[in-house]
């Protein structure tokens, strides 16, 4: 494939859920080969924590797990985090009851046991694409304006000139608030799996605070030492507020 075909493909960031070690293992080769990344939970708990507090894309959820079963952690998933991740759920179960159940907590996307892996990509790309065709345009946090569409950033009703990397970076960390984005996640969103220099995120997020943050008396994205990024609006008084997304 080339470098253009390479930079052209959708990098996602996979929550997979699976407790058996061998499917777990052929999944993660497969998919880390085609330039996704992701992270691991072999039991409900564990895939509920780190559902609640990581960003990922999307979910790869299989039914029959220990501690907490997959539609348990499911249905916790879509009534506790404050924001849509599309989950597929993997089963041996084929019953059309089944997959009814299924859809009733909160799927997105069902395959059943066994299954090709190239189909398991083929349905995670599918189901990311149409997840960001249904989002709204414009996230709106607190002051802070983004417009997917016409690639715009305003600030109290100013427009900011972000380039496209800044652009990508603000939508990551808005898009995840407010939870922290890893500088290895946020990494994998900007450039994939591209080689970049040491220095370049550090140098991008510096770039990025002189327009967002520096003309303004409260500053926005924090550096969570040792983890990653985060925008935090708390400086304006307003806990709890949320991304606000309108069409």
């Amino acid at each position: 494939m080339s470098r253009k075909a390479m930079n052209n493909r959708i990098s996602l960031n996979v929550l997979l859920v699976e407790d058996q070690q061998n499917i777990a293992q052929n999944i993660a080769e497969y998919m880390e080969s085609k330039g996704h990344s992701l992270d691991f939970a072999s039991n409900g708990k564990q895939a509920l924590d780190l559902a609640l507090t990581e960003h990922y894309d999307l979910i790869v959820l299989d039914l029959n797990l220990p501690q907490m079963g997959g539609l348990e952690v499911s249905r916790h998933i879509r009534e506790k985090s404050d924001r849509h991740i599309p989950i597929i759920m993997l089963t041996a179960c084929d019953s059309i009851e089944d997959k009814v159940t299924g859809f009733s907590v909160g799927a997105d996307d069902y395959l059943t046991k066994p299954f090709s892996l190239q189909e398991l990509e083929v349905r995670c790309l599918a189901l990311s694409r149409r997840h960001l065709l249904q989002t709204n345009k414009t996230l709106t946090l607190g002051p802070l304006t983004i417009d997917r569409q016409s690639k715009q950033v305003t600030r109290e009703g100013k427009s900011l000139d972000v380039n496209a990397t800044g652009f990508k970076i603000l939508t990551v960390l808005a898009e995840a608030y407010p939870q922290v984005v890893s500088r290895s996640q946020l990494a994998h969103k900007i450039w994939g799996d591209e080689p970049t220099e040491s220095d370049a995120m550090r140098s991008h997020i510096y770039q990025l605070r002189n327009i967002v943050d520096k003309p303004f008396p409260c500053s926005f994205i924090k550096t969570v030492h040792g983890v990653g990024f985060v925008i935090d609006i708390n400086c304006l008084g307003v806990k709890g507020v949320g991304i606000r997304n309108e069409s």
